[in-house]
């Protein structure tokens, strides 16, 4: 899908369970500065509307290297368990909304979250985690894993 006006700025993650790396909308704002204009799904220490400094690789992809400024949204992550069925999980999603929630689908059992600036992390964190002890889903936060990184711990240096 093309966006007017949006540049596809991609993020390398070589350590990441799922991916290698994630590519993003981005709006640019001059200087090498872009702000990302979807929810990210993979990448750590990264959320809707922050700014990163990107500059284009020998092949001409834009690179995401540096976060420049943060926006005050928070990220989560979603992990529907195979026997929860898409009626249940609208209904999930649905109340998560209430809590300033809006998210994108990776896949049929996966969602990345956006929390908005005003909502309250503690009481959607509270309500993930209901969730989760009732086997409904299991999830993530996504705070930054390497300092100076959007990437994943590597294996051998994990818990």
């Amino acid at each position: 899908m093309e966006e007017e006006g949006l540049e596809r700025v991609h993020i390398d993650l070589p350590n990441h369970w799922a991916v290698r790396g994630e590519t993003l909308w981005a709006t640019p704002l001059g200087n090498d500065l872009y702000q990302i204009e979807n929810i990210p799904c993979y990448a750590y220490g990264l959320n809707f509307h922050d700014v990163v400094r990107a500059k284009p690789d020998p092949d001409g992809i834009l690179e995401a290297f540096e976060l420049v400024e943060l926006s005050g949204h928070r990220t989560f992550r979603i992990f529907f368990r195979k026997n929860i069925s898409e009626e249940i999980q609208d209904e999930v999603l649905s109340l998560l909304k209430q809590l300033t929630i809006s998210y994108e689908r990776a896949s049929k059992l996966y969602c990345a979250l956006d929390m908005k600036p005003i909502g309250n992390y503690r009481t959607v964190y509270n309500r993930l985690e209901e969730l989760d002890k009732q086997d409904i889903l299991g999830f993530e936060t996504c705070e930054a894993r390497i300092e100076g990184s959007f990437d994943d711990l590597p294996e051998d240096e994990e818990n």
